[in-house]
């Protein structure tokens, strides 16, 4: 076997996940300190991908970033590149596809974090950003980590979009996905069956984790919070 397909696919989804890990944490942070009417309109804007057909975000995004379009076309004349048949292009497609997964998963643990241990971590006189990285995210870590997880596993198996503005050439833009398809087309079923175990063992492994994340998310968290309040208390 060509294991291509697998290295693109775990390298687009690698990178991807990256890119909405840090944007979906921010995002979900700023808006649920916003109204309920501005959260939401947000809510609407931002996960308006996920409930859209990948094509049509493909379709949309071939029409931005393509060699006519605004973005693409300022690329190409500036730097002489194309932004879209290349491998890098499925980045672009599998990060808005997968945005929605971690923001809104974010923000639900995040809107269930009790605030009290924010309240009283400002008595102490601790900064936003401490109380952020050492309390918050502390407390809320077992739903980002199931987001991210959530988020890598959709953009391994993201078809539509990538499709849009990647193409399928072996050896250069190649995804499981697009290859299943393309070995399906040729008729070459038994090919095509084995890339169809390889996704799903790897979604089996996927959603093992988040079983285990979500199990270890409905226990107590307070315990190791109130250590970290204790311990600032007494440095006070």
């Amino acid at each position: 076997m060509d294991w291509f397909p697998l290295y693109n696919s775990l390298r687009i989804a690698g990178i991807s996940t990256f890119i909405t890990f840090f944007t979906g944490i921010c995002a979900a942070y700023y808006i649920s300190k916003t109204s309920k009417f501005t959260k939401g309109v947000l809510d609407c804007l931002l996960t308006l991908p996920m409930v859209l057909p990948p094509t049509v975000v493909g379709f949309f995004l071939l029409k931005t970033i393509g060699p006519l379009g605004p973005i693409g076309s300022v690329v190409m004349e500036l730097f002489g590149f194309r932004l879209t048949m290349t491998w890098y292009s499925a980045i672009f497609a599998t990060a808005i596809v997968t945005f929605p997964l971690m923001y809104r998963t974010v923000r639900g643990a995040f809107d269930g974090f009790d605030h009290n241990l924010t309240y009283s971590a400002q008595t102490l006189g601790l900064s936003n950003t401490y109380i952020f990285w050492h309390i918050m995210v502390p407390n809320c870590k077992d739903g980002i980590l199931a987001a991210t997880v959530l988020a890598f596993a959709r953009a391994l198996g993201e078809y539509g979009a990538t499709t849009m503005v990647t193409g399928y050439i072996p050896g250069r833009t190649a995804t499981i996905s697009t290859t299943v398809y393309q070995l399906w087309r040729e008729g070459n079923d038994a090919a095509a069956y084995k890339w169809v175990m390889v996704n799903l063992v790897i979604s089996f492994v996927v959603l093992v984790a988040v079983n285990m994340l979500e199990n270890s998310y409905r226990q107590p968290k307070g315990r190791a919070v109130n250590h970290t309040l204790s311990e600032e208390f007494e440095r006070k």
